[in-house]
């Protein structure tokens, strides 16, 4: 309640600067946003910049931390106090905003510009259209697989990597075997354990009963979602992760694989950036491998969250924000800039692919050779139901052996945010 009670005195103060920006015109355009890492924010305020030096429209600019974004955004909608433009997760998190009525359909814009040739059919279809109209423009995207440290492979005598589930657990033997801990997880912050239950239930049931899942269609009791919940138990039981995985935040569990202690981590490719900003080089100090296949017939689907941009709908400045819009879609300077400071793949088919490392280059072909790319739990499924899985995974991951319990307690905030029974 207390931390709660400062987001809320925060975005009144945000929201009280906003309305007397409203004044200057079409030369400025009020942004929130949730990249407030070192990285991605040295990158967004070069872009930025170049930007205002560009088209001398003057940007607001006003970073709120990751997890306190998901509040306070949500906060400003229901008060209309929303700025120009946001930042945000493309998925159901915008699919909220837009049946709130918050949002500005940009459907002209992307038209008039020809969007369609320039983002991929899969992103623009999964993360831009909402009821029938365009809402969001891409910025970035990532996808998660096994980032690891080639040194303590090689040390284990590991150097083919698993493609069936059954390599995978030989493989976390042998590292055991060899003195090192397999897994490194983070999850202090909830989020970063989704992976496993993204990844588990994609492999075993598949994209159209996880799509059901999400959907409140199909219930948290069901055997397909109990079994996700056993193989990830037997990992933990088998001591493949690191010991008191709530204890550390996903940069933890990246250090942890870095210096040794662990020999892999389950993470979105932004880790590459965090890494690169440690001088590890692509390769040499880390790589990545696919999440394995489980059973056999499963279509094969990638994970990841696609960052975009999206337009409020009472904009005070709505020229100078669909400006901004499209230069941060359509620059493909800008799209350089933020793939590499940010670890992101671009989702801009005209940015030059030498701007990849090897390792990134890889993880988008990884990427453009699924069958599906499915948002990862979080974004996929409403935000209230999100804080019941994310809750689901932190309870598991505490003590795994009371999961059929969690799974009941996670079907019936499906219940209440879904209905049914």
């Amino acid at each position: 309640m207390k931390r709660l009670s400062v987001l809320l005195v925060a975005v009144l103060l945000i929201a009280s600067v906003f309305p007397a920006l409203a004044q200057e015109g079409e030369s400025f355009v009020t942004v929130m946003h949730y990249f407030t890492g070192t990285l991605g924010r040295e990158s967004l305020n070069q872009i930025f910049q170049e930007f205002q030096h560009e088209t001398g429209i003057t940007i607001f600019d006003n970073p709120i931390g990751h997890e306190d974004f998901k509040t306070t955004i949500l906060v400003m909608a229901a008060g209309g106090d929303l700025p120009d433009l946001f930042s945000y997760w493309a998925g159901a998190r915008v699919q909220f905003v837009v049946d709130s009525g918050a949002l500005a359909p940009i459907d002209e814009l992307w038209n008039a510009n020809n969007l369609d040739a320039v983002v991929p059919a899969s992103i623009a279809q999964g993360a831009t259209l909402y009821n029938g109209a365009r809402y969001l423009i891409p910025f970035g995207y990532h996808y998660a697989g096994f980032f690891y440290n080639p040194a303590v492979m090689e040390a284990a005598g590991i150097t083919e990597f698993p493609a069936t589930w059954d390599e995978f657990k030989a493989m976390c033997d042998t590292l055991l075997a060899s003195g090192v801990t397999p897994i490194a997880l983070g999850s202090m912050n909830r989020w970063p354990a989704q992976f496993w239950f993204d990844y588990l239930l994609l492999r075993t049931a598949g994209p159209e009963y996880r799509a059901a899942l999400m959907a409140g269609e199909a219930s948290y009791t069901d055997p397909q979602v109990v079994r996700v919940m056993e193989l990830w138990k037997e990992l933990v039981d088998k001591g493949y992760f690191v010991p008191d995985a709530n204890a550390y935040d996903w940069t933890d569990a990246a250090d942890q694989v870095a210096n040794g202690e662990a020999a892999m981590t389950l993470m979105g490719t932004w880790i590459t950036g965090y890494w690169n900003g440690q001088g590890l080089e692509p390769v040499t100090n880390y790589d990545f491998f696919p999440f394995p296949a489980i059973d056999e017939g499963v279509p094969n689907a990638v994970v990841g969250p696609v960052d975009g941009f999206v337009m409020s709908a009472n904009a005070a400045h709505p020229v100078s924000a669909q400006k901004l819009l499209l230069y941060l879609l359509t620059d493909t300077d800008a799209q350089a800039v933020w793939a590499v400071g940010q670890g992101a793949l671009s989702p801009n088919v005209n940015v030059d692919p030498s701007i990849y490392n090897d390792v990134m280059s890889r993880a988008a072909d990884t990427v453009a050779a699924a069958d599906t790319f499915a948002f990862n739990y979080d974004l996929a499924t409403t935000p209230p139901m999100a804080e019941g899985g994310l809750d689901l995974f932190a309870k598991f991951m505490n003590d795994p052996a009371g999961y059929q319990t969690y799974l009941e307690e996670t079907q019936a905030v499906a219940v209440q945010v879904f209905g049914g029974s």
